[in-house]
């Protein structure tokens, strides 16, 4: 990656693009310092602080939300609405009509998300304020202490539509990156804010330890970023480990010409369904405590859930990791079609060495890859669990490092580091390509 880097900053147009996609990324994390005027701040952080789901929420916003700044919202809205679209597209012909016509038709599916993510935008915002109304998250003295109090709705209104319009200038920063930077805008926002968020406590972890002596926290420290480095290579080692499936094409000859007689495989990802499944998971079996511990705090029914069907209850590791395997297996089935890719295989010419066209080249097909996902999320269910096991071991919760980086976030900094990685190479390529071709 440090190569790549190297050469990319050689060359004018790469790093022109590296060079606006600082600036945007600059720009993203200044507005997670603007306040947004009617939210109190130490309340949001008392509410975020006690819920694993808000907890990853807020790392993902680089602490946007526990902070209740103008990008508390972050672009949360932008992933659901793109996941709901995508998902809608196997259910509704029409947008599948749509997501088969290149790109005018990719283009007509990203204005349907812009909007989707707006009329999400709002129903988060307003979800929140109403949600946390009770805990004393609204502040009516919008200009000041020392000034008289506005009616509790008008606060309302206003800090949903600052939410909503910081959630859309996220939207928009994404897709400019997307557009004048390199890799993929919203994926580098997530990025930022799970390294802001852990940069953050690290820092002040060792400001503390520089402050009380070396005695009080030095090893722990240690210890955490060797752990954290370990557990980051084991991250990358299965990101990129594939199953790959040997495909055979016949010789044929049209006219004058022979074709095929070539040799290429299916390349199929151990963890091919990435965070999503991890991220799903814990936002179902969060949710309820969440809403419960919202409107009856402290009624009898509710503190029971709490602790026996709450995240610190034995039943919690065992819904999460059957919701992870569940979301595993029903990603796999959206993103890889043994039956259609079988019928390519066959009408292109090709098989698989040892398996006939057709039928049982699906069936095989389904095997393999039923296989694989189910060691994609045994890895997920790993990873939801021993990180943050290994790091209350050595100490971590000592120096205020337990949470710094979660499961997902783990996951959603390699992704992402691995995908960067790529796009400057292939922007590489790309210019190595236009030189030869002139």
């Amino acid at each position: 990656m440090f190569q790549t880097l190297k050469n990319a900053f050689k060359t004018k147009e790469v790093r022109n693009k590296i060079l606006m996609t600082l600036l945007l990324v600059a720009i993203y994390r200044l507005g997670s310092f603007i306040p947004v005027p009617g939210i109190n701040a130490s309340v949001t952080q008392s509410v975020v602080g006690g819920n694993t789901f808000l907890g990853i929420i807020s790392a993902i916003t680089g602490g946007s939300l526990a902070n209740g700044t103008l990008f508390a919202i972050g672009i949360a809205p932008y992933i659901n609405a793109s996941i709901i679209i995508q998902l809608l597209t196997i259910v509704i012909p029409s947008l599948e009509r749509l997501s088969r016509q290149g790109d005018e038709g990719r283009k007509k599916l990203t204005k349907i998300t812009r909007y989707f993510t707006v009329v999400l935008a709002a129903v988060q915002a307003v979800g929140i304020l109403f949600a946390f109304k009770a805990q004393g998250v609204i502040n009516t003295h919008l200009f000041g202490s020392g000034n008289a109090a506005v009616p509790e709705w008008i606060v309302f209104v206003f800090v949903s539509i600052v939410l909503i319009a910081g959630a859309s200038l996220c939207m928009w920063i994404g897709e400019r990156i997307t557009e004048y930077g390199v890799s993929n805008g919203m994926s580098m926002l997530i990025f930022v804010g799970i390294l802001a968020t852990a940069g953050n406590r690290i820092i002040a972890a060792g400001k503390s330890v520089a402050e009380s002596g070396f005695s009080s926290g030095g090893w722990e420290l240690i210890g955490f970023l060797a752990m954290a480095v370990l557990i980051f290579a084991f991250i990358v080692l299965v990101d990129k480990a594939e199953r790959r499936i040997n495909v055979q094409y016949a010789k044929q000859i049209k006219g004058n010409k022979m074709y095929g007689g070539q040799n290429t495989t299916i390349p199929i990802r151990v963890n091919g369904s990435g965070v999503l499944p991890l991220i799903f998971a814990f936002a179902i079996t969060s949710f309820p405590e969440l809403l419960f511990n919202t409107f009856w705090a402290n009624q009898d029914w509710v503190v029971w859930y709490t602790v026996n069907m709450g995240t610190q209850s034995w039943v919690y590791p065992i819904a999460l990791t059957l919701f992870i395997f569940l979301f595993a297996f029903f990603y796999q089935q959206i993103q890889f079609n043994p039956v259609e890719v079988s019928k390519n295989i066959q009408n292109n010419g090709g098989f698989i060495p040892g398996i006939r066209p057709g039928q049982p080249t699906a069936e095989y097909l389904t095997k393999v890859i039923q296989r694989v996902t189910f060691y994609g999320a045994l890895f997920l269910a790993i990873i939801a669990f021993v990180p943050s096991l290994l790091f209350s071991l050595i100490g971590a919760s000592d120096i205020g490092l337990l949470n710094a980086f979660s499961a997902t976030g783990m996951l959603i900094v390699v992704s992402v580091a691995l995908e960067f990685d790529k796009a400057l190479e292939n922007q590489l390529m790309m210019k190595y390509y236009k030189g030869f071709l002139k």
